[in-house]
């Protein structure tokens, strides 16, 4: 059953990404949701062809950024005024802040082996973190989020919205690391 939902992931994942590419281009590298779900289409390729180790080990990071996503588009990012239709059942928010996101997590949680390495997606999410805030503070990328603006906010803000941030996916790791496998 994994690998049908996986290849179904795979599916949807090359949608979202169609549309996300043919809006932004290259810029899509700057989104952490672009990335989320480049990782989570890798990680169900990886999976589908030859399910190991680093699939397992991808798996679990893919879904720990997508629960990320998620979470963070429909608490933090619609509130904020991104609107809800807009971001979660429209165009590639669709595919990649709601059905990719939970059909990513389903099948992890009822049919995929676990992973427990809960440091990898804090240090992926810390570094991408890191690398949006110094473009940003240089001048050379503006957002794409709007915690990441950190010459239109003060540096206070700045930090506590990182912190936020890393201990938001370090508790997401965690707790998902700590979900058995309940297969069905």
């Amino acid at each position: 059953m994994a690998r049908i939902l996986n290849i179904c992931i795979i599916v949807l994942e090359v949608i979202g990404l169609s549309i996300s590419i043919s809006k932004r281009r290259l810029l899509i590298f700057a989104f952490y949701t672009q990335l989320s779900n480049i990782a989570a289409l890798l990680s169900s390729v990886m999976l589908v062809a030859a399910d190991g180790p680093l699939s397992v080990t991808m798996r679990y990071m893919a879904n720990c950024m997508l629960t990320m996503t998620f979470l963070v588009t429909l608490f933090v990012l619609v509130p904020m005024g991104g609107g809800f239709k807009t971001l979660m059942i429209s165009d590639n928010g669709l595919y990649h802040h709601t059905l990719c996101p939970i059909l990513s997590m389903v099948s992890y949680i009822f049919f995929e082996q676990h992973a427990v390495i809960w440091q990898l997606p804090a240090a992926v999410t810390l570094i991408y973190g890191l690398i949006m805030m110094t473009l940003n503070g240089l001048g050379l990328f503006e957002g794409p989020y709007p915690f990441f603006k950190v010459r239109q906010q003060s540096k206070t803000a700045t930090v506590l919205w990182m912190v936020a941030l890393v201990v938001l996916i370090s508790v997401i790791s965690i707790g998902i690391a700590r979900i058995p496998v309940m297969r069905v």
